[in-house]
């Protein structure tokens, strides 16, 4: 066994890259000297590194921990170390495994491998084999977490809302902002109206921040039950709650080295508040039902259209979070304030939503123009594209958009009236064209239902504060 040493200055290079300080190990070995030496070994290199001397030992630290990588002696007392693998890919573990062994032959090897071993490795070994194992190991789990963050990626239609096209002022000193921050590592805070394209910026930040070869790796906050966050966030390890039949990596892990957009903050429960202030100070997190911290090196963005000092002033929000993560805050401005704005943005979801629907464009009329210039869009951008997309499908823009009305036929003395009126307006229109489905018309208006019903609740909650002071 030759003795430990540094890691070359390639394969350190490589450990850096494929983020050996965020994998944790498990050894399971009943030689005393090679746990030894296996734990420091990979202890200065690894996030986490624990060892044990039988399968009995390991079951317990891994009914505790999460692991990513094990590796695992065949001649154990009790149970051999091919027997606990073919139990543990039954029992769904999906990290590698790297079998050691110092007596064994084909039949052994090939057992090792149909049992879904990783790797399999004679003793002695030098010290370069096992690192270089190790790293292939940690490779393909970095290409596993680009995988999940793609296909993440490509079922977030979100991802189509381009809400940074345009040349108003408005937008150009929006982008002039991203392109200055993008550069820092600094915790920045979006906010905006819902629909104004907060995650557009949120992606804009991350490809031009040093992070942009890395994974972006977008929550709503919101979507997602108060009793799944903390799994969803953090992982879990297996058993941790009913249900949890198997241990799961959450986000900040797919993150790491990268950016996770939090988007709308204000809808985190107060005690999983609590929970990400500690991450944002400590840069560890801990797993559901885990005994260890995990290191994480993850940007964060959060978004909120909520007015999150307000939300400080009611008690729902933590200061000392509110603190830390608007070390720079940002404001996307709504649509009513870059009308301008509007040609490009409807030419570019034409073009992009007319390819997607297998459709021609539809002719942009100076009527039509003035026309969606004229409203002032409470949805935003998401509205304005939802409308595009509707009049592709129908095969036309509605008629009194081409006389300079409105959409969606707004009373002519709307613009006389204060936005929240409008606002309200326009949405108990949808809600009653949607036939009272207020998912449907959560959907056609580009927010959550939860959006949805909080405004409801806001009306009827200021409804009674109006009969109240009467």
């Amino acid at each position: 066994m030759q003795r430990e040493t540094a890691l070359p200055a390639t394969e350190a290079a490589d450990a850096g890259a494929f983020g050996w300080h965020a994998h944790s190990v498990l050894i399971v070995d009943d030689e005393e000297g090679m746990r030894h030496f296996l734990e420091r070994t990979l202890k200065r290199r690894c996030g986490m590194v624990e060892a044990a001397a039988g399968v009995e030992e390991a079951v317990a630290l891994m009914a505790r921990l999460h692991f990513d990588l094990i590796i695992l002696d065949i001649a154990l007392p009790g149970k051999s170390g091919i027997e606990w693998l073919h139990e543990l890919r039954e029992q769904g573990f999906g990290g590698d495994v790297i079998l050691i062994t110092a007596f064994a032959d084909m039949e052994t090897a090939i057992d090792a491998l149909r049992g879904g071993a990783s790797d399999f490795i004679l003793k002695p070994f030098r010290i370069d084999q096992i690192l270089n194992s190790i790293k292939r190991c940690f490779e393909r789990a970095h290409l596993a977490r680009e995988n999940f963050v793609l296909r993440r990626a490509l079922a977030e239609h979100a991802t189509d809302l381009d809400g940074l096209v345009g040349h108003s002022p408005a937008i150009q000193q929006l982008s002039a902002m991203i392109r200055r921050v993008g550069q820092t590592p600094s915790t920045v805070l979006l906010l905006g109206e819902s629909g104004t394209g907060k995650e557009v910026a949120a992606r804009a930040l991350h490809q031009t921040s040093p992070r942009a070869q890395r994974a972006f790796v977008p929550l709503n906050c919101a979507a997602i039950s108060s009793e799944l966050i903390e799994s969803e966030l953090f992982g879990h390890v297996k058993g941790a709650f009913t249900g949890a039949s198997e241990s799961r990596n959450g986000l900040f892990y797919y993150a790491h080295g990268g950016t996770l957009f939090l988007d709308e903050i204000s809808e985190l429960p107060l005690p999983m508040q609590t929970r990400l202030l500690r991450v944002l100070e400590d840069r560890r997190l801990r797993p559901v039902g885990a005994e260890r911290e995990i290191p994480v090196d993850v940007r964060i963005i959060a978004a909120s259209n909520r007015d999150l000092a307000a939300e400080v002033a009611a008690g729902r929000f933590r200061q000392d979070l509110y603190f830390r993560l608007a070390v720079v805050d940002i404001r996307i401005p709504p649509l009513r304030e870059r009308v301008e704005d509007i040609p490009d943005l409807v030419r570019h979801f034409m073009g992009l939503l007319s390819t997607q629907l297998g459709v021609a464009p539809l002719p942009i009329t100076h009527g039509l123009v003035n026309g969606l210039g004229a409203y002032t869009w409470p949805g935003n951008v998401r509205e304005l594209r939802n409308f595009v997309e509707r009049s592709l499908i129908l095969g036309g823009f509605p008629a009194v958009l081409q006389a300079g009305a409105s959409p969606e036929t707004v009373a002519a003395d709307d613009d006389k009236l204060p936005l929240e009126v409008v606002e309200k307006r326009h949405i108990l229109r949808v809600v009653e064209a949607c036939g009272g489905n207020k998912s449907e018309a959560a959907r056609y208006l580009g927010v959550s239902r939860k959006t949805l019903d909080r405004k409801f609740a806001d009306w009827s909650e200021g409804s009674r504060s109006s009969a109240t002071e009467a």
